[in-house]
């Protein structure tokens, strides 16, 4: 009885007429909404795969497919503020193409539809310029595959973009192919992708300026996405140390992996992009490369480049820092470090076969009171300094190789039967030096926060190229002064402070008189470095100064073959930071061959067990008297004269050395300034 009440009462809203009846008006009850369930809930049908459609790519996409390594180009922007007009241009096969549009993307967009249309007419999907076929080509069919790409296209790069075009379009007029018939056709497509630099050797060179490199305009990452369309960047934080955080970043373009590191994620995904682009198309960020306002490097004509190339750098780089991490272990109590230095040798500059020389760190000097006069101590515990005296031992050892008739192939060396020195190196044996700083002295002073790459305001200021000193137990440099062109035992023991030459310094007179040292110049032809590497604070002019530019106006009268070297420099794509821990006293050397590295005290000179280092002047000593006897070739073999006047009977070299410093006095640089003679008065041992 309730139930139909109520139904009644619902079904009746307006049961009393004069009760609903206002001013003679009838007013009807609102009645309640009633919603309905379906009998059935049927839910909502998902869109298949089938039915998704399938978005074009836009003319940029496209033209990259075909062309990679393309530059777009803002030339100008005009019209109202509200209202811009920008006109950008790309160049493909040295033709300029131009694109108009109220963006940049759409300008973009246009001036790659315009170089699509200048090669491809796309009416049907069969016609094409300059191509012409003879008939229909029928990608499915099976000629192509017995016959190979090859024999469609032959020598040009239009021929095979044309083609791709024709394949993308066939399957498009064939939405219905066979599952063989479309297996065909994506590896007839693959064979052409396999084979592409056979039609043409695709130039992926960065922008020039006047025959000359320049820096691209935009930054790597935006660059890289535009050349690419797979680029996928993955992080991850290698070290979270206080103060000193480190991150990793690695992208991933056709199945091919570059890193980055950096303190940041952006400045380690910038150095992984720049990598790519090195690698992938030859694209430099480095400071080396020619910048904006194309001011060149001052260098002669008979140099094309001072710049190493920067898949070069990198490889260099990481090379050092592998062979770091893997000497350390066990010992990683001294693996503190500021400064780390390496030496790389290449031949025919294969680095995929590349040897990891020697490995330092290092970055004091030793104090006045632990000289020795028998050539016992380190007097230069610099980590680039304890790299090239690594790399004299390994000289060393590869001469030794040249005593014995079965091992002389395996040496570095050979019998050199034109000059004077009995030896000289292998063609192609190449030495690159890694320092993950600039060197101290000249090439380290200048604001590496002041954009000042362009024309030095200043080129005449008496800061600029002065020789400098290290101070003892310290860090740091001094200009040297003119009265200071001897230092005395006596001096020093008294309080005075024991003075070293600078590595910028040291590395200018390596570039004149050679790597091998004085003793080994009575038995092979100068070496010198080929590359110079820096992990970081790389000013291009700065470093050219301090290590070759600032006497090449006034040395002269060198003996052949002695010259000023100019090495290649080049900055790796990682920069190392800035550690502003103190600096530790003590520095490690490993040497190739050796069973474990050698920590050294760099205030005493010698290993932290008070043992006498395997890189002084005194084991050099010893072993240049071994190969004075037993190596071929030597017509004088008798060593009777002390370390310091058999250094002085190396007329060639001690006239080179004479040269270098008389062209730093006649450029105003400073006096070289001399260690105590009496360090250099000891004999060989029995």
């Amino acid at each position: 009885m309730l139930n139909s009440a109520n139904n009644n009462s619902l079904q009746h809203p307006v049961a009393n007429s004069s009760e609903n009846t206002m001013n003679g008006y009838n007013r009807k009850a609102p009645q309640k909404r009633r919603y309905e369930m379906p009998k059935y809930a049927v839910p909502p049908k998902k869109k298949t795969c089938k039915e998704r459609i399938p978005q074009p790519k836009n003319t940029v996409a496209m033209l990259n497919e075909l062309r990679n390594g393309l530059i777009y180009k803002l030339e100008s922007q005009t019209g109202p503020v509200h209202a811009p007009l920008f006109t950008i241009s790309v160049e493909v096969d040295g033709q300029k193409y131009m694109g108009q549009g109220r963006s940049k993307k759409v300008a973009r967009i246009e001036a790659a539809a315009t170089a699509l249309r200048s090669f491809i007419q796309f009416k049907d999907g069969a016609v094409l310029s300059p191509l012409k076929p003879s008939g229909n080509l029928d990608f499915t069919s099976d000629e192509h595959l017995e016959n190979g790409i090859e024999n469609i296209a032959n020598d040009t790069l239009v021929v095979y973009m044309q083609m791709m075009i024709l394949m993308l379009k066939e399957t498009e007029k064939k939405p219905n192919l066979t599952s063989l018939e479309t297996s065909k056709l994506r590896l007839q497509m693959f064979c052409m992708s396999q084979n592409r630099d056979k039609f043409k050797n695709v130039s992926k060179s960065a922008i020039t300026v006047d025959g000359q490199k320049k820096v691209p305009d935009k930054g790597p990452v935006m660059l890289l996405y535009e050349l690419f369309n797979d680029v996928n960047f993955e992080c991850i934080n290698i070290d979270s140390a206080q103060n000193n955080c480190r991150f990793k970043m690695t992208v991933t373009i056709n199945e091919k992996k570059f890193d980055g590191t950096g303190p940041s994620k952006k400045l380690a995904k910038n150095a992984a992009a720049k990598a790519a682009l090195a690698s992938l198309c030859n694209i430099s960020y480095s400071p080396m490369v020619v910048p904006q306002k194309n001011v060149p490097l001052p260098i002669d004509d008979k140099s094309s480049s001072m710049e190493l190339p920067q898949i070069h750098a990198d490889a260099i780089g990481r090379l050092v820092l592998e062979k770091f991490m893997e000497v350390i272990k066990g010992q990683e109590a001294y693996s503190r470090r500021k400064v780390l230095a390496g030496i790389v040798m290449t031949e025919n500059m294969n680095f995929f076969e590349a040897k990891v020389i020697s490995v330092s760190t290092g970055t004091k000097c030793v104090s006045g009171e632990h000289m020795s006069v028998n050539g016992a101590v380190l007097n230069d515990s610099h980590a680039e300094i304890v790299s090239r005296r690594c790399l004299l031992k390994f000289l060393y050892a590869q001469l030794d190789l040249q005593c014995n008739q079965a091992t002389a192939y395996q040496s570095i060396f050979v019998r050199n039967t034109d000059g004077q020195y009995p030896y000289k190196l292998k063609s192609g044996v190449h030495f690159h030096l890694y320092i993950n700083t600039a060197p101290c002295g000249d090439a380290r002073i200048f604001s590496p926060h002041e954009n000042d790459t362009g024309v030095d305001k200043h080129p005449n200021r008496k800061a600029r190229g002065q020789l400098r000193t290290k101070i003892e137990s310290g860090e740091g440099t001094i200009p040297v002064k003119s009265s200071d062109g001897i230092q005395t035992w006596d001096g020093v023991l008294q309080g005075q402070r024991l003075l070293t030459m600078s590595c910028s310094d040291k590395i200018a007179r390596w570039n004149i008189v050679g790597i091998q040292g004085s003793l080994l110049s009575s038995i092979i032809e100068p070496v010198y470095l080929h590359s110079i590497v820096l992990g970081s604070l790389l000013h291009p002019e700065h470093m050219y100064r301090a290590v070759c530019g600032r006497i090449e106006k006034s040395i002269q009268g060198l003996p052949p073959p002695y010259h000023l070297n100019k090495p290649r420099l080049a900055l790796v794509t990682s920069a190392e930071p800035r550690n502003q821990a103190k600096a530790p006293n003590f520095g490690i050397n490993w040497t190739i061959g050796d069973v474990e590295l050698e920590v050294v005290n760099s205030l005493t000179g010698r290993t932290i067990g008070g043992q006498v280092s395997r890189i002084t002047k005194q084991a050099f000593f010893d072993k240049y008297g071994f190969l004075m006897k037993n190596l071929p070739g030597i017509l004088n073999r008798s060593v009777t004269t002390d370390y310091g006047q058999t250094k002085a009977n190396v007329k060639d070299y001690q006239t080179a050395k004479l040269e270098l410093f008389s062209a730093f006095k006649r450029e105003d640089l400073g006096s070289w300034l001399k260690k105590p003679i009496e360090q250099d008065e000891f004999v060989l041992t029995e």
